[in-house]
């Protein structure tokens, strides 16, 4: 089943006019981002990956738009050929939406240009700079049985990383990503390798295991190349003979592979991850057809090979929950029907009150993954869906491209491998709200049921006795604070990207002003809800830089309240105007009049859409809405007003 690895199975296959689309884009004009994104997402191979590189490239030089592709910078320093792997970089990335510029450095020149200020890498300012070295880059010495020796080589290892990566930040300050090293096949003592002291496996575990310390930081990533060849296999994954002929540091069949795994990282370093998992339940999370099978007739049995496929579905999306994926439900079914397996059945694992939203109609797929895009106020670029249907995989990937929708083999057993494969919900950060997520959205599809019940609006909001809290920038929230920068597409104003340490800098900077927001009412706590950065401008002038918020807590007046706070600060200081600033995206036209509506006047507009505006301090009075304030963290002389 390695083919599953090599082949990207759990993507379709290229169409059969591939080349002729590749060529028509070379003769398009405008914009054409969106159809290369969507030849992108085929299973291409090294060949195709190339081809549509090349046209890429082309576009560029021409002036071509690649919008709605997000333009990433990335420098590659290897000790390896990098001829085939740029290519493969630039079209494999455009499947996650970013529009990649690759600076590559000189050959195995990877400590002189992490460490020069003038190299290539640094004077180029990329955003992340990936290490694509292998075990044959890195000064090892071993002593075997010596664990004084092996220590000092763990060291001295570590050490010269660390000075590649004080290099990339004391020139450049990009992100950094370190790979672990895949050992090489060839052992000196068999099955003793592992275990003693100072052998090559052992010190590379050792280094790696540290490696893991050093890129999770809050600062840079760890690409698990280690882990990726075990996966695939360690005698399949390096091949001795295109090293000694091409230098190639891993078997060109992984080099799609490979560059899909470089592309789901920095994707996920741009907010870009998928969030839910919406299944379909006859044939894919159970055996046979509800309707007609009843009860007693779908498979999901223990004692039962076909069952067990069926359960490792249900065991996968289970602890996909666990770590903050929101589980959803679309199926073509009577809604009493499809519910009977979660409430009856005594061998079901996955249960009603694990699922944040459950269409059971008869109306097609894709209106119902719109609807509960709806109900989950997120983006249909946030949805997985996973069906055993091949005629309803396509309907969903063409009238919903932004979906993801994993191909599915014939054989149940590889369903949840084929999704696992499938990196969807690659993360480069963990919270506290992580773990959480799934329970946010729960509770909000109560709140919007309890919307139906009341008489109104303001009494609908005025019975969730909402708390709002605002506190300053710290480092317990940090984590989260960095998360929710790089994550939130819709409701930011300026789609600002900060890594963790700068998140650090204007916690510490006294001349900004950085506010994080929680919401918590009867059904629970929202958890960090928004971020506010303010830096100073003009005298007696804030501007705006980063204003973003939760889409789940829209509608309920915490945009004036936040409002309210940050003139309040604002007075306390002496500020005497707010600017804001509307970039547009094509993700965010949700706030393109969030300053209007807030009563702020235009001052300006671009021919890009770019908009500014600005609000006197002292004059404006944002209307109240029925929640409790509270202050953390904030000075004496600052405290919030109570509402």
């Amino acid at each position: 089943m390695n083919t599953l690895f090599s082949d990207l199975q759990w993507l379709p296959r290229p169409p059969q006019d591939f080349a002729e689309r590749v060529r028509a884009l070379q003769q398009s004009g405008g914009q054409i981002g969106s159809e290369v994104q969507a030849l992108a997402g085929h299973a291409l191979d090294q060949n195709q990956l190339a081809r549509l590189a090349k046209t890429i490239q082309a576009a560029k030089a021409q002036g071509k738009s690649l919008l709605p592709l997000e333009p990433f910078k990335l420098a590659l320093l290897s000790n390896a050929t990098t001829d085939f792997l740029i290519p493969a970089l630039m079209a494999s990335v455009a499947r996650h939406g970013l529009d990649l510029e690759v600076v590559r450095g000189n050959y195995d020149q990877v400590a002189q240009e992490a460490l020069a200020p003038d190299s290539s890498v640094n004077r180029a300012q990329p955003d992340a700079v990936l290490f694509a070295i292998d075990y044959r880059a890195v000064p090892w010495q071993f002593a075997p049985g010596d664990p004084e020796g092996s220590a000092e080589s763990v060291q001295r290892v570590m050490g010269y990383l660390e000075s590649l990566r004080k290099g990339i930040k004391s020139n450049s300050n990009a992100t950094c990503i370190f790979q672990t090293f895949a050992p090489p096949v060839e052992t000196l003592f068999g099955n003793l390798e592992r275990a003693l002291p100072g052998t090559r496996w052992q010190v590379i575990e050792e280094v790696n295991r540290r490696l893991c310390a050093l890129a999770h930081d809050g600062h840079d990533l760890l690409f698990d190349v280690a882990g990726l060849a075990g996966t695939v296999g360690l005698a399949e994954w390096q091949c001795p003979v295109q090293w000694n002929v091409a230098k190639l540091p891993f078997a060109d069949k992984y080099l799609p592979l490979y560059a899909d795994h470089v592309a789901r990282l920095l994707a996920a370093l741009r907010g870009k991850s998928r969030r839910v998992l919406i299944l379909d339940l006859d044939n894919t999370i159970w055996g046979g057809v509800i309707g007609d099978d009843g009860l007693e007739g779908i498979n999901i049995s223990r004692s039962d090979a076909l069952g067990e496929a069926y359960l490792s579905v249900q065991q996968l999306a289970l602890d996909l929950r666990a770590r903050g994926i929101v589980l959803a439900v679309s199926s073509k079914n009577n809604d009493e029907t499809a519910r009977s397996p979660f409430l009856h059945h005594p061998e079901m694992l996955l249960k009603l009150d694990h699922f944040a939203a459950f269409r059971a109609n008869w109306s097609d797929k894709a209106t119902n993954i719109r609807a509960i895009a709806k109900d989950l106020a997120l983006g249909l670029d946030a949805m997985v869906f996973m069906d055993d249907s091949p005629a309803e995989r396509g309907l969903v990937r063409k009238l919903l491209p932004q979906v993801a929708v994993p191909e599915l083999p014939e054989d149940p057993a590889f369903y949840a491998r084929t999704l696992a494969a499938a990196g969807y919900f690659e993360s480069v950060t963990f919270s506290r709200e992580d773990l959480n997520r799934a329970t946010y959205y729960q509770e909000n599809a109560k709140r919007s049921s309890l919307l139906e019940r009341t008489d109104g609006v303001d009494a609908y909001l005025a019975s969730l006795k909402m708390i709002i809290t605002f506190q300053p920038f710290d480092s317990i929230g940090r984590g989260r604070i960095a998360q929710l920068i790089n994550k939130s597409n819709q409701f930011n104003l300026t789609t600002r990207r900060y890594r963790e340490d700068e998140v650090a800098a204007f916690e510490a900077d006294p001349s900004v002003f950085a506010m994080q927001v929680r919401l918590a009412d009867i059904f629970g706590d929202n958890g960090m809800i928004s971020v506010i950065i303010c830096k100073p401008g003009v005298p007696e002038v804030w501007e705006i830089d980063t204003w973003l918020m939760s889409c789940r807590v829209l509608g309920r007046g915490v945009e004036t309240m936040v409002l309210r706070q940050i003139l309040l600060h604002a007075r306390k200081t002496g500020i005497k105007r707010l600017k804001g600033i509307y970039y547009p995206t094509d993700r965010n036209k949700l706030v393109a009049n969030h300053y209007a509506a807030l009563g702020f006047a235009l001052i300006s507009q671009d021919a890009s859409g770019a908009t500014q505006w600005e609000i006197d301090v002292n004059e404006a009075d944002p209307e109240l809405a029925p929640m409790e304030v509270r202050s953390l963290g904030f000075e004496p002389d600052r405290e919030p007003l109570n509402a």
